[in-house]
């Protein structure tokens, strides 16, 4: 499908959030995905990635993860300066922070008239994380989370009770957890001991583990990394889900 590319900036309880909107072109009404980005937010890699998911009939939301830390329309380069940056970010933002975001978001599309009321999640590195958890959300019917960080360790501030595993029993909806098994962020313990308990729950989930690095799906900086091929699978398991869950 032909699509149309805008933003939105919606207000939220930490401060303005610009967000990304690509969706299909013309009158109708679609399913939204919340797109999360990796620390740099909305890169070239990322707005591509969205732009592809709208084509196949769905309304993407990339929303400034790190909205309360930037000015509008910061984008982080892929150099050492831009992941020093993007990594403070992430320990400077507390997790409520993301919760919030996610109503907003959900809010905001709601009031769309090319939003069906039909809500999945996406996301990459942090963003799968972020992803993972927009699952919490009870509209969020499908969750694609590509090489997921720090589900497995307590790196993001959180208060008690609430890491993101923590609040298992809040997800509703169905899971896809992608993985590299070449990735030095999420080891094979960090990845064994997310299966071991999503495995204890009533969770809906698949689960894939590509020989692959890390940011496997990013075509665009740190070279060596994109696997173009099995990018294309990924993208396929996620319309999968989508497709499933959202129409």
């Amino acid at each position: 499908m032909k699509i149309q590319s805008h933003f939105a900036d919606l207000d939220t309880p930490t401060g303005v959030m610009r967000t990304y909107i690509h969706r299909p072109v013309g009158e109708g009404s679609y399913p939204v995905i919340l797109f999360y980005s990796e620390i740099f937010q909305q890169t070239g890699p990322i707005e591509r990635a969205a732009r592809l998911m709208a084509s196949h009939g769905f309304a993407v939301l990339v929303p400034e993860v790190f909205h309360e830390l930037n000015p509008i329309g910061t984008v982080l380069g892929y150099d050492d300066a831009g992941r020093d940056k993007g990594n403070a970010d992430k320990e400077n933002k507390d997790v409520q922070g993301y919760d919030t975001d996610n109503e907003a978001l959900i809010k905001f599309a709601k009031q769309q008239s090319w939003c069906n009321g039909q809500f999945g999640a996406m996301g990459y590195c942090i963003g799968g994380h972020l992803a993972f958890r927009a699952a919490l959300q009870p509209e969020v019917k499908g969750t694609a989370c590509f090489y997921a960080t720090d589900l497995h360790i307590q790196k993001i501030p959180n208060k008690p009770g609430q890491h993101s595993m923590e609040r298992l029993a809040d997800i509703k909806g169905e899971l896809l957890m992608i993985w590299g098994k070449q990735d030095n962020h999420v080891p094979s313990e960090g990845r064994t001991l997310i299966y071991s308990k999503l495995n204890e729950t009533d969770i809906p989930f698949t689960w894939h583990e590509f020989n692959a690095e890390h940011a496997f799906m990013r075509d665009e900086g740190d070279g060596g990394r994109y696997d173009a091929q099995t990018a294309q699978i990924g993208y396929q398991l996620a319309l999968n889900l989508f497709s499933r869950t959202l129409r």
